[in-house]
């Protein structure tokens, strides 16, 4: 299992650099502000670049707590730029093979990268229904990333129905014969339908 980051790490970085100050406090679907979304991109860019490296980090990969104010200023710029050097060190082939560390705990390349590929996906979703904004599911460039993401999700909610705390919440129920981008979202615990005031 593998597949190429690059063109959904390109819809997310294109989403991040034109977003207004004004949006970073608006609600997500998965439970964060804008704000703090953007910082757990931003950390999930360092962290899962060193999986595919594998770089050894003291944290072990894991997420921290999104916190918006760690931002900073430059995050239009910091963000696009980690997420072209995240699909960039994915690209590799070694990247997909052998051991590696992540999110707390050691797995395969291949199950990291996939897991990585699943992040900036369903978090593109998150960042483009949040703000308004469409999400090119249509886009072929983008059907082998989201069939890999689909893939490895369903394994993992087939493991854990009722969700799995602190990945996915409990999935909710999308017609079988929905766009797979659609059936992605909602194995995660998301409703393809939510809109930013549907608070």
């Amino acid at each position: 299992m593998s597949a190429d980051l690059g063109p959904a790490a390109g819809v997310l970085a294109g989403l991040v650099r034109p977003l207004p100050d004004d949006l970073l406090t608006a609600p997500t679907p998965c439970g964060f502000t804008v704000g703090e979304l953007l910082d757990h991109i931003d950390g999930l860019c360092v962290a899962f670049t060193a999986a595919a490296t594998k770089t050894r980090r003291e944290d072990g990969g894991r997420a921290r707590t999104p916190d918006a104010s760690r931002l900073g200023e430059d995050w239009r710029e910091r963000v696009p730029a980690r997420l072209e050097e995240l699909a960039r060190a994915w690209r590799e082939p070694s990247a997909w093979t052998g051991a590696t560390e992540v999110g707390g705990g050691t797995m395969p390349g291949e199950i990291a990268g996939a897991a990585a590929l699943d992040e900036v996906v369903v978090h593109g979703w998150d960042l483009a229904v949040a703000t308004g904004c469409p999400y090119p599911a249509g886009d072929p460039a983008l059907e082998e990333a989201v069939r890999v993401a689909h893939a490895w999700v369903t394994t993992v909610v087939a493991q854990a129905p009722e969700g799995s705390p602190g990945l996915f919440g409990p999935p909710v129920p999308v017609p079988g014969d929905a766009p797979l981008l659609d059936r992605l979202v909602g194995l995660t615990g998301r409703d393809p339908a939510w809109k930013p005031d549907a608070r």
